[in-house]
């Protein structure tokens, strides 16, 4: 296949291309670097099959030639890209929805969004089934990405029944692994920045809400798995093993031997209480479940966070010094 990965310099986009080459597929990656990174595809450029282009997808989309699938995956994903890009997250999961779908119908090539697991907001339901429709705050500082992936799969619902475009949706669970940002505002990665430079982790309420993570490389095979099935509803992808905010943090120091202190900081508005999903879906219709434990994701992802904060440590003393 010859496919469209939107977001393709990303932390999950640029799993996927990596996934995609393996495969024997050609990839052409699209991405602005609003919160992708060239760092996460440049062992990527110069390889035979790999394409790259530069671009916002919020104005157009053009790709020459012949186009298998498209993968829409650009979008700022963290609570400090909604508090610092509300608008650009509003505009992608809508603009930029509308852009990948054209591209796709225009190709005859199969589409699949990035959704959220976002789209239950607060949920009410829990563990939360692909049947629940959420419980989401559409003025709070959140519901700039969780509105904006709503619409986007309201779109590429109307996209399938209107224009017959074949269309795939996963809602994404929290997913860890390389490639994310040590400054991103979630959990997992500032809980190791904190824990490697010494500092205090910082835990916004009481450590008791719950998450599910995953790590990136189940999260990435069950994408192709349903890229490549007929399934047109919604997918939840995720690990449903469910632990306290408070238990990764002393999962972290205890990883990494840091004798930071726990610090607790008001919660932060529509901070969703409990998170996990219910996979019994992507259990019948792809055979899909996640086979990394949580303990060796850790593991494997320790040595990106020690090589980012140590290259961010040696850039800011850089610049202190020009200063100087």
């Amino acid at each position: 296949m010859r496919v469209v990965i939107t977001g393709g310099a990303g932390f999950i986009g640029s799993h996927l291309c990596d996934l995609f080459l393996a495969r024997g597929h050609e990839v052409v990656a699209i991405d602005n670097f609003l919160t992708g990174s060239p760092d996460n595809i440049a062992h990527l450029f110069g390889r035979e099959g790999f394409t790259f282009v530069k671009l916002d997808v919020t104005t157009y989309i053009h790709v020459p030639g012949t186009v298998d699938a498209v993968l829409h995956f650009a979008s700022p994903a963290s609570p400090q890209d909604y508090f610092d890009l509300p608008i650009q997250t509003l505009k992608v999961g809508s603009l930029g929805t509308h852009r990948a779908l054209g591209l796709a119908k225009e190709k005859g090539a199969r589409f699949l969004i990035a959704s959220t697991s976002e789209v239950y907001g607060d949920p009410l339901e829990h563990p939360q089934k692909e049947t629940y429709w959420g419980n989401v705050n559409p003025v709070g500082p959140r519901g700039v990405y969780d509105e904006a992936k709503r619409f986007a799969e309201a779109m590429t619902m109307a996209y399938h029944r209107f224009h017959g475009v074949r269309t795939r949706i996963v809602r994404i669970f929290n997913t860890y692994g390389p490639r994310m940002r040590i400054n991103d505002g979630r959990a997992l990665p500032a809980f190791f920045a904190q824990a490697l430079r010494g500092e205090d982790v910082t835990i916004f309420g009481d450590g008791k809400q719950t998450r599910s993570f995953c790590y990136v490389s189940d999260l990435i095979d069950g994408i192709y798995l349903l890229l490549m099935s007929d399934e047109c509803d919604p997918v939840n992808i995720g690990n449903p093993v469910e632990i306290p905010v408070l238990t990764l943090a002393k999962e972290i120091l205890a990883l990494t031997g840091s004798k930071s202190r726990i610090a607790f900081r008001p919660a932060m508005q529509d901070d969703p209480k409990q998170r996990r999903p219910d996979i019994s879906k992507a259990k019948k219709l792809l055979g899909w479940e996640p086979k990394v434990s949580r303990a060796e994701g850790l593991k494997l992802t320790l040595p990106h966070f020690q090589t980012a904060v140590a290259r961010a440590s040696k850039t800011k003393k850089a610049r202190k010094g020009k200063k100087a």
